[in-house]
């Protein structure tokens, strides 16, 4: 038996996420794996709740646009729900460092010890936080999330920024 709370929780979730393949160019390895991973965790465990709306769940789908991340959210029958243009340029130093951080990770891993991989890590994570919580600052008025959701879903916009 599910209570009101479950319901709700269904109700303010994704269902689907995609990535518009025109804005993604050939990615290496290592970012398709961000990426695979990063969708798969969301799916498993996120909130997701339009304010102003409570029809979930939603499907997202990403894109760039003009210089624009294009938040296109639809209901779970695909039914047009809201699209919010955020402008990348805030995230673009954030993005850059990211990236930088990550391939000297996947760099160390085969070749760094221990100690240096992990110091590495605790930069990467750092970034990546200080985005998750820009994009949340973003959203505020917008969409609601948590942490780790906005956590996943930078990673998606890192790919797309990187790859657009």
């Amino acid at each position: 038996m599910t209570d009101g709370r479950d319901e709700e929780r269904a109700r303010r979730r994704l269902v689907e996420i995609t990535l518009d393949p025109e804005t993604m160019g050939a990615a290496n390895r290592d970012v398709e794996h961000e990426r695979s991973v990063a969708i798969y965790d969301l799916l498993e465990d996120n909130l997701f709740a339009p304010l102003g709306h409570d029809g979930g769940p939603y499907r997202l789908r990403l894109t760039l646009s003009n210089d624009r991340l294009v938040f296109d959210v639809r209901g779970d029958d695909g039914t047009p729900v809201v699209a919010h243009h955020l402008s990348l340029t805030p995230f673009r130093r954030i993005v850059k460092d990211y990236f930088l951080m990550c391939e000297s990770y996947h760099q160390a891993i085969r070749t760094s010890s221990p100690s240096q991989i992990e110091a590495i890590d605790v930069g990467r994570r750092g970034l990546h936080n200080e985005g998750s919580e820009l994009l949340t600052d973003r959203l505020k008025d917008k969409i609601e999330i948590d942490f780790d959701t906005a956590r996943r879903l930078f990673t998606l916009i890192s790919v797309l920024h990187w790859k657009g």
